[in-house]
């Protein structure tokens, strides 16, 4: 079962840390800060440069910890909260991913919660710095991330369609040319 829950470990936090690397540079076929910024006001949502700058480092963060087995509440909380959003970007277009739908980032949820549930096993620097943490925190990380995701969705997402970046990421932007 360890051998297992590493596998899954290692699979999914290192595909959740290469989305957020895709994020913020050009590096396994991202399109650099820009092109993330961009793609986060395609989809509606407000801040430009500082939602791409969080999104990645969120998804490069908890796919680490994720993949170590390193504060494993605190990364699965980190990954569902990332892939939450990104089912509630793509649920009007239904479940398969041929259609461009949320299955693959549903799934990734799904996972991270059921990593919360199991623990990171054995083979993970959780068990190899013995932090044993109380079964009530499971549930705790699965409700803060799914719940993350839905309010940054609320507060990110323009509702009118109007997704102007603020002050902040227009001088980050303007800087990058």
């Amino acid at each position: 079962m360890d051998i297992g829950l590493l596998v899954i470990r290692l699979l999914i936090g290192l595909l959740i840390a290469g989305h957020g690397v895709q994020k913020v540079t050009p590096w396994l076929g991202g399109h650099g800060l820009s092109g993330g910024a961009e793609e986060f006001r395609r989809d509606g949502f407000r801040g430009g440069v500082i939602t791409a700058l969080t999104a990645g480092g969120t998804q490069i963060g908890s796919g680490l910890l994720l993949a170590a087995g390193a504060l494993t509440p605190v990364a699965t909380m980190g990954a569902m909260g990332a892939m939450t959003v990104a089912v509630t970007v793509k649920w009007h277009k239904g479940l398969w991913v041929q259609n461009d739908g949320y299955e693959y980032p549903g799934v990734l949820v799904i996972v991270a919660a059921a990593l919360a549930l199991t623990g990171p096993g054995t083979l993970s620097l959780d068990a190899a710095l013995n932090i044993m943490l109380p079964s009530w925190i499971a549930p705790a990380a699965i409700a803060a991330g799914i719940g993350s995701g839905l309010l940054a969705r609320l507060i990110l997402h323009s509702q009118n369609g109007d997704s102007h970046e603020d002050t902040a990421s227009k001088t980050a932007s303007e800087l990058a040319r």
